[in-house]
């Protein structure tokens, strides 16, 4: 996706100049905003947005849950010098697909954005039942007992992925490779954060819940 759509949402004038040439120069379609009421006169649909959180008008958490409440499914990375552990899991808490933290390398950065687009665009496509928990991939969408539910989109990754072994554990550091990255630098604590998202989206009023904590190894989804 070389010609893909990328906003940059950042307020360091160096930073943000320099990065808006590099993605032009990579073929992408950039544009650069250095502030929320600049990001939100951006015109067009974002592919991914490359976000700052310390922003002049506001938190870039804000701007993240507002960008994707507008666009389901979007990518956004978030770039920022905060990089305490609770920074990193309210980053993804907030929607974030990933998390680059300042100072940071061009050729990393580049190749974590190429990622992005990768797994925004090809995915997989086949729908999954289980249960009455239906997942369709193409779309992002989910639909438990026929009643369509909003995930985030780390939220729908994370179900998705629990969902290509129903019925079997899935560890935890699988998880974590398979659904942020291999280059995860923290802790397991942004897996349980969303785990205790999903379940209350997914889960019924009462009753067990459709996710099963295995202590120590990792979450399996039940099958009926």
């Amino acid at each position: 996706m070389s010609d893909a759509s990328i906003w940059l949402v950042e307020d360091d004038r160096s930073i943000g100049a320099a990065l808006l040439r590099t993605l032009l120069a990579e073929g992408y379609r950039a544009q650069w905003a250095a502030s929320i009421a600049e990001a939100r006169a951006l015109e067009g649909v974002p592919d991914l947005v490359v976000l700052d959180r310390g922003l002049p008008d506001g938190d870039g958490l804000g701007l993240c849950r507002e960008l994707l409440e507008q666009h389901a499914g979007l990518r956004v990375l978030m770039l920022t010098a905060r990089t305490d552990e609770i920074d990193v899991v309210l980053g993804f808490d907030a929607g974030a697909t990933d998390y680059v933290a300042k100072p940071f390398r061009l050729a990393e950065l580049l190749a974590r954005i190429r990622a992005q687009l990768r797994v925004g665009v090809v995915g997989r496509q086949q729908a999954v039942e289980v249960g009455d928990l239906q997942l369709d991939p193409g779309s992002r969408r989910v639909h438990v007992a026929g009643e369509e539910v909003l995930l985030r989109p780390k939220e729908f990754d994370l179900l998705a992925r629990l969902a290509d072994e129903p019925g079997s554990v899935v560890r935890r550091e699988t998880l974590m490779s398979d659904v942020w990255d291999s280059h995860w630098f923290g802790g397991t604590k942004t897996l349980d954060v969303h785990i205790a998202a999903l379940r209350r989206r997914i889960d019924p009023t009462h009753g067990p819940s459709r996710i099963t904590t295995v202590r120590g190894v990792g979450y399996r989804l039940e099958r009926p």
